[in-house]
């Protein structure tokens, strides 16, 4: 069982989640229908429709929500943000014009998160003392956090952290600052809020990694209410963020990459991130449970972040587990796609739900590549 005692740092106040909330946009696409809108964006000769019919269909999603979709049964394409592509080498609306559209749609869908959030922990939206903003597919100041404050009343002397553009593992370093907060001398809450419209970045062109990413990635929002230990507001049976690691993988800077463009976010992916992830994975979190005294064998649930269906199951060998640990993950990545950070909110709250056995060991990858782990105890 793991314990205050064999915490690897005895001194430290771990943060409890009372309550998560997840946000989706209205519309969502379902993958058939994407790949044949995506054929318009491509340079490639026939037969492009049937090419990207057969990735779309492996990457084993279902629907993807994005804020750019218009109702079914819209006259013309289900979405008029991004035009078929003109010719050879059109790359498609400008980074400028994608963020503004950020800054429309991102703050409603937050603050829709964040209500849930706030809803499930029974507390209203005064008695969060601080708010930590996560994003890594937009900007704009004032951002999401100075919006999060309007839309749902916050206090305005809330203390506001924004996590930016670390990308899919940005949610593990969201709950590193809030636990860090959680365990100062206040009592008040930590308003945790994960937004991202990854929408906003598809990349025209046949690039294989730029085809791939715009198969997968969707928009969604998620938020956690944290609250210390022994709080006022602390009660039974939360989860307690007992436990976190981060580790830069050997040889992997060229693996991943999340880029600026002229024409919005540029995902580079290299075909070896499954390699590297079963070499490093399996030794990474040894160590970090035998800190806590565990091994592989005591761990009662894991999330993994669906980066895809090959980083999961390559988890899933890697580590050894049984063919359904994955399941919530994968349910996650079918009904939603990989919507980055936000993605691992989504696990945990359906883990929770389910009552999921704990310990439960939280896993997500990003840009480095970087490899981001939390423990979850009763």
């Amino acid at each position: 069982m793991l314990t205050q005692a064999n915490s690897p740092d005895p001194a430290l106040r771990p943060m409890l989640l009372a309550g998560l909330g997840t946000a989706t946009p209205q519309h969502a696409i379902g993958q058939r229908e994407a790949a044949a809108m995506a054929a318009g964006f491509v340079e490639s000769a026939e037969p492009r429709e049937r090419t990207l019919a057969a990735l779309y269909r492996t990457t084993r999603i279902r629907h993807r929500g994005s804020v750019l979709l218009e109702p079914p049964g819209t006259a013309g394409s289900r979405q008029s943000f991004f035009p078929p592509a003109a010719g050879v080498g059109d790359p498609g609306p400008g980074t400028r014009r994608r963020l503004a559209r950020y800054e429309q749609e991102a703050p409603p869908l937050a603050a829709a998160a964040a209500g849930e959030a706030l809803s499930a922990a029974g507390i209203g939206a005064e008695a969060c003392g601080h708010l930590v903003t996560c994003s890594c597919t937009g900007f704009s100041n004032p951002g999401v956090d100075l919006r999060l404050i309007e839309r749902l009343g916050l206090r305005r002397d809330i203390t506001r952290t924004h996590v930016g553009f670390m990308g899919c593992h940005g949610g593990f370093n969201a709950l590193r600052v809030a636990a860090a907060l959680a365990g100062s001398a206040t009592d008040a809450a930590v308003l945790l809020v994960a937004v991202e419209l990854c929408s906003l970045h598809l990349q025209y062109g046949d690039r294989s990694d730029l085809v791939v990413a715009n198969a997968i990635f969707a928009d969604g929002a998620a938020a956690a209410v944290g609250v210390p230990p022994g709080g006022t507001m602390a009660g039974r049976g939360l989860w307690r963020l007992a436990h976190q690691a981060s580790l830069v993988l050997p040889d992997s800077d060229d693996a991943m990459g999340w880029l600026i463009g002229d024409h919005g976010f540029e995902m580079t992916l290299s075909p070896r991130v499954p390699s590297i992830i079963a070499e490093h994975l399996p030794g990474f979190v040894d160590r970090e449970l035998a800190r806590l005294g565990l091994d592989p064998g005591d761990v009662g649930s894991w999330a993994v972040h669906p980066g895809g269906p090959r980083v999961l199951s390559t988890v899933g060998e890697a580590m050894g587990l049984a063919d359904d640990a994955l399941v919530v993950s994968q349910e996650v990545l079918a009904a939603h796609g990989n919507m980055s950070s936000a993605t691992i909110f989504f696990i945990l709250e359906r883990l929770m739900a389910a009552d999921a056995p704990l310990p439960c060991v939280a896993v997500a990858f990003g840009p480095g590549l970087t490899c981001e782990l939390a423990v979850f105890s009763g």
